[in-house]
């Protein structure tokens, strides 16, 4: 495996910029963009998931950085519940939800053996 040694290395932080794009492009979309509360949430919530996951990268401790991962994944259900809401309102279709929600579960599982890794180094360290 090779060493990481940039957040922009980390195959969830990868995903999650992936995340993020799809999303950008989804709130761009004419029925969507009048609202502008829900594309400031949903734009907040993705962005938030990548950048904790960078954030956690640079924190002084493997716990510190475990925290900011989990961070990552709230935000990352946090979009794909305003998600729904963008479909409940007409301004996304059901296959444009099916396509975020695939991309949002790479992203956590990621992100959550990425913190199952990291719990199993820190445990043989002990």
């Amino acid at each position: 495996m090779a060493t990481i040694q940039r957040f922009e290395d980390l195959e969830c932080w990868q995903e999650d910029r992936k995340f993020v794009k799809l999303i950008y492009e989804f709130t761009k979309k004419e029925k969507f963009r009048k609202d502008f509360e829900l594309i400031n949430q949903i734009r907040r919530s993705s962005v938030s998931s990548m950048a904790n996951i960078a954030e956690g990268f640079h924190r002084n401790s493997t716990k510190d950085f475990m925290r900011f991962l989990d961070y990552s994944r709230a935000s990352i259900a946090e979009t794909v519940s305003h998600l729904y809401v963008a479909l409940d309102q007409d301004y996304i279709e059901q296959n444009y939800l099916n396509e975020a929600k695939g991309l949002a579960d790479v992203v956590w599982k990621k992100v959550n053996n990425f913190i199952t890794y990291l719990n199993k180094i820190a445990k043989q360290r002990k």
